[in-house]
C-alpha cells in the first residue's frame, strides 16, 4: 500500500472479505484518517479491523485498543440502561416521568411518559435559555433546567431529535431509580461483567489511547448563519445551544463529564458488543442482559414522521423505537426494515439486526459533514449485507 493508504490490521473471516474491502476503500477513496469496524454474527466476531492514524498529524497509529468519542452512538448504551431497569420491573415505560422525578411535572409536563423520553417525543429537544458547554458539565444544573422548562411541542405527538438532552432526561430517570448515573450503572451491569471497552466520558488514565477527533468540513460563518436562520426554534435549541464539535470533544473537560447522549468512548469492538445485546435478543457472549421481550421492545416503533429537528436535513420521514432508529425504507441499518441502530455525529454507528443475528460497530476520528448515513458507514453496512 502507498503511504497515503495505511495498512489495515486485525482479522476478517473470508466470507466477509467485502467488509474488509469497503473498510480499505474508506481510506483510499472516502477520506478516512483513522477508524475501526467490528462485526459479529450470532455473537461471534467475524470481522475486527482497524487502521490509520489516531491524530491529524499522523504521529500515532490507530491501535487495536484505541478508543474514540462516538457522539450519539452513545445513545444505544444509554437506552439499554433504562431497558434493564424496565425489564426488572423497577421502571414502567408507560408511567409519567414525574412518578420517578417529581420536579419534572413542572411547566405542563405531568403527562410526559418515560417512553416519550426514549423516543425523542418529550418536546425537550433543547433548553429555551442559553446553556453553555460548561453548564452541560454540571449534571444537577442541566437536569434541573430540563425539569423546569416547558416543551417545544405537545409531547408524544412527534419526534424531534433530543441531540444532547436525551442523555440527561433518560439518565436522570436511571439515576432516580437505581441511584447511579448511567455511566456507573452501565459499568456495573453490562460493560464490567462482559469486559466491554466502553465508558460514558473517559477516565483520565485512559486519555493516552484516545483518538483525536477532526472537524468535518465547515461552512463559512455567513453560510452557518443562513443555515441556523432556517431552523425552527426547537431545532436551533437542539443543535446550537451550545454549538459543539471536535475541539470541545477533545477537551479534558468533555471527557471528564457525564453526557450520556454524546460522550461515550469506546472501540468498534465495544460498540458491536453493546449493540450485539440487542441483536442477540438480550444475550451476548453467553450472558443474558435483557429478556427476549425487553430486547424486542427497544425497537417498538413509535410512529413515522418528519422529525422536527432533523427533518429538513434528512429530507425524509424516520421512525424511532424506544431508544434506537429503525432502518426503515432508507435502509440506514441494512435491508431489513426492522433492523435498528444509531449513528453518531460525523459518522460512527452501531447496528443490530436480530433476524440476521448481526451487529456492527464503526468508529472513526475524521468527522464527515452528514447528519446521518455517512458514506463510509453506509459502505460498510452494504458490504456486510452483501456477505450474508
Amino acid at each position: 500500500m502507498s503511504e497515503h493508504v495505511p495498512q489495515v490490521h486485525g482479522h476478517c473471516d473470508p466470507r466477509f472479505a467485502a467488509v474488509r474491502t469497503a473498510f480499505e476503500e474508506n481510506f483510499s477513496s472516502r477520506g478516512e484518517l483513522g477508524a475501526a469496524v467490528s462485526v459479529t454474527v450470532d455473537g461471534v466476531p467475524v470481522a475486527d479491523l482497524w487502521g490509520g492514524w489516531a491524530d491529524p498529524a499522523r504521529t500515532r497509529a490507530w491501535e487495536r485498543d484505541t478508543v474514540v468519542n462516538v457522539w450519539s452512538t452513545s445513545k444505544g448504551p444509554t437506552a439499554l440502561c433504562a431497558h434493564i431497569l424496565a425489564d426488572r420491573g423497577l421502571l414502567d415505560l408507560d408511567a409519567p416521568v414525574a412518578d420517578y422525578w417529581p420536579e419534572f411535572a413542572a411547566a405542563g409536563k405531568e403527562r410526559v411518559l418515560v417512553r416519550h423520553l426514549l423516543s425523542h417525543r418529550a418536546g425537550l429537544s433543547g433548553l429555551r435559555e442559553p446553556h453553555s458547554l460548561e453548564q452541560f458539565y454540571d449534571w444537577e444544573l442541566t437536569t434541573a433546567r430540563l425539569a423546569a422548562t416547558e416543551p417545544w411541542w405537545e409531547p408524544g405527538t412527534r419526534s424531534g431529535y433530543h441531540a444532547f438532552t436525551y442523555g440527561f432526561l433518560v439518565g436522570e430517570v436511571v439515576r432516580r431509580v437505581s441511584g447511579l448515573l448511567p455511566g456507573a450503572f452501565l459499568e456495573r451491569e453490562v460493560t464490567g461483567p462482559l469486559g466491554v471497552d466502553f465508558t460514558i466520558g473517559l477516565p483520565e488514565k485512559e486519555a493516552g489511547r484516545a483518538a483525536e477527533l477532526v472537524h468535518p468540513p465547515t461552512a463559512s460563518t455567513s453560510e452557518q448563519a443562513a443555515i441556523f436562520s432556517q431552523l425552527a426554534p426547537a431545532a436551533l435549541a437542539a443543535l446550537a445551544n451550545p454549538v459543539l464539535g471536535a475541539t470541545e470533544a477533545n477537551s479534558p473537560g468533555w471527557r471528564a463529564a457525564e453526557i450520556p447522549a454524546a460522550n461515550g468512548h469506546g472501540t468498534a469492538r465495544a460498540v458491536a458488543a453493546l449493540y450485539g445485546i440487542f441483536a442477540g435478543r438480550g444475550t451476548y457472549d453467553g450472558q443474558r442482559i435483557l429478556s427476549p421481550e425487553a430486547a424486542e421492545r427497544v425497537r417498538e416503533g413509535q410512529g413515522g414522521c418528519l422529525d422536527i429537528v432533523l427533518g429538513t436535513g434528512l429530507g425524509h420521514e424516520t421512525e424511532i423505537g424506544l431508544g434506537l432508529w429503525l432502518s426503515g425504507p432508507t435502509e440506514s441499518y441494512g435491508p431489513n426494515p426492522r433492523a435498528f441502530g444509531h449513528d453518531g455525529f460525523g459518522g460512527s454507528c452501531g447496528l443490530a439486526d436480530p433476524e440476521a443475528g448481526v451487529s456492527l460497530g464503526y468508529v472513526m476520528n475524521r468527522m464527515g459533514p452528514h447528519i446521518a448515513d455517512d458514506p463510509r458507514k453506509q459502505a460498510l453496512v452494504d458490504a456486510l449485507y452483501s456477505a450474508l
